[in-house]
């Protein structure tokens, strides 16, 4: 299994290749140049497995035995979500009115990248342990990526995560979440600035090729692989839990509801429906309609705005995870997606050709939904069923309400709802907080400010160089890119063009 660019103009990788470099070197987006295809009777033997399980399954599909043996890969994913609080991992809620609520979220974070970023964590440490090398991850966040990210490598000796959060931007809650991390290899930086102003920084150290090299930097949003590749799993997961048999002649259909912001979960569905899995997508998104636009008129195009909304992860213009779908729809045609994503990028503004379109509108149905929407579905989730959703959910609840159906449906849940107190108290709800969330409140904290006036991009040069002579007076060892060329590691430094992701549900 190799990956290639969506624009065709680099070589293809393998795995570790593609998990170390997040953007490919000609600015497209690793996918697998071949897509499993998956018969009846693995759907049938599939069909009694635990999410684990199912998640050890396909990813054996997609990481070669070879890099990772199998007993290896079991361990990792093991690993991975030893600390998540449902005995299942992932839990579906069997409510009235035939909504089922799929809740991806609980991980240490209450957020659904727990999910993928924990997997992501041990299959990073897999390999630097192997090649007993180092790298340093930056992360911008206006809240759930950075939290989910910390977590994912926290005490990782092979590892540094530094992350800038916009302070008074982001909910107590999530401030928590990061700042209460008391780890050697945590660096959480608390800017007076907004989530545009803490990107700066982080491009002037990427955009820095020689120090990006030299220092091992890397991002983990959702441009990488990895994240994808495990949130397949929530697709047959989804199918399996709401299928009534798999005994018919013809495999029975099951919809699927996902809230979508840059587009990588719903990605992640598009390429469990390429493999075989009988699901019919829907993509719900807030008054921020981009992809929704898409998929009805071909219209690929920013707005004038951002507009703020109660599903605030899901205020984004630019769903980049777009590019692996049309990449997908056009039979891997990169010579044509190079020139859309030209295009796009120039003038922000892109019709998709008609083929294209309607490629599209069949593999993807889509719906968009107003705060008075979202505010309307968890008001009468809880009048039903006494069950709160976070307003992200409550997009894809919206759909549900809003359509008939004649085939079961699942929705996705991306966030617990106790992460949003202020939209459930603007839906008149009572919020319900976990005790290890108000525990938070009670902890040491630990972060380094960043006053307006300093130079943020020196700050942090210095503190990444610190901690790369710290670590190479214990270990003895060097940071140097140089050197994990020669253990083979494929375009660790890529040209990385997006160096944060603000969206915890993409």
């Amino acid at each position: 299994m190799e990956y290639v660019s969506t624009r065709g103009g680099t070589r293809a990788v393998h795995f570790e290749g593609a998990l170390f470099s997040g953007y490919a070197p000609d600015g497209g987006l690793f996918m697998p140049q071949r897509i499993p295809s998956l018969d009846r009777s693995t759907l049938q033997r599939w069909s009694s497995l635990s999410y684990p399980e199912l998640v050890k399954e396909l990813c054996s599909l997609f990481v070669p035995a070879e890099l990772v043996p199998r007993n290896a890969l079991n361990e990792l994913i093991d690993r991975a979500f030893s600390r998540f609080r449902h005995k299942n991992v992932v839990h579906l809620s069997r409510l009235k009115d035939g909504l089922n609520v799929l809740e991806l979220w609980h991980g240490v974070t209450y957020a659904f990248k727990d999910l993928s970023l924990s997997c992501t964590g041990q299959f990073l440490q897999y390999f630097l342990e192997k090649k007993q090398k180092h790298v340093n991850i930056l992360v911008g966040t206006s809240g759930d990526t950075g939290s989910s990210a910390i977590e994912s490598v926290r005490g990782q000796k092979n590892v540094d995560i530094f992350v800038l959060l916009p302070k008074g931007f982001c909910t107590q809650i999530q401030e928590l979440q990061m700042t209460t991390v008391i780890e050697d290899n945590v660096h959480v930086f608390a800017a007076h600035g907004n989530s545009d102003e803490i990107d700066e920084p982080i491009k002037e150290l990427f955009a820095d090729v020689d120090f990006a090299g030299k220092y091992n930097l890397m991002s983990l949003n959702s441009v990488n692989w990895s994240r994808i590749m495990v949130q397949i799993a929530h697709y047959f997961y989804a199918y399996f839990q709401c299928t009534p048999s798999l005994d018919t002649t013809q495999l029975p259909m099951v919809e699927i509801v996902v809230p979508t912001g840059g587009g990588g979960n719903i990605t992640a569905g598009c390429i469990a429906q390429k493999m075989g899995l009988p699901v019919r997508l829907i993509t719900v998104v807030n008054s921020n309609d981009i992809i929704h636009r898409t998929v009805q008129h071909g219209d690929f195009s920013v707005a004038e705005s951002v507009k703020a909304t109660l599903a605030s992860a899901m205020d984004i213009q630019e769903p980049y995870n777009m590019e692996r779908i049309l990449w997908l729809l056009s039979g891997s045609d990169s010579h044509l997606i190079k020139t859309l994503m030209e295009q796009f990028n120039i003038s922000k503004r892109l019709k998709l050709p008609e083929d294209l379109h309607r490629k599209l509108s069949e593999t993807l149905g889509s719906c968009s939904a107003s705060d008075q929407d979202i505010v309307g579905a968890m008001q009468r989730c809880w009048e039903e069923n006494q069950y709160l959703l976070c307003p992200h959910s409550a997009v894809a609840a919206h759909y549900h309400y809003s359509q008939p159906h004649s085939i079961p449906r699942c929705c996705l849940a991306p966030a617990s709802a106790a992460k949003f107190q202020d939209a459930l108290l603007r839906a008149g709800l009572v919020p319900q907080i976990p005790a290890a969330i108000t525990a938070l409140t009670a902890m040491e904290t630990r972060s380094t400010p960043l006053e307006r006036g300093q130079d943020w991009a020196q700050v942090l040069r210095g503190r990444i160089e610190a901690v790369a002579q710290q670590w190479e007076a214990r270990t003895g060892k060097t940071t140097s890119s140089r050197k994990l060329k020669e253990c083979d590691f494929q375009d660790l430094s890529p040209a990385i063009k997006h160096f944060e992701d603000k969206n915890p549900f993409v």
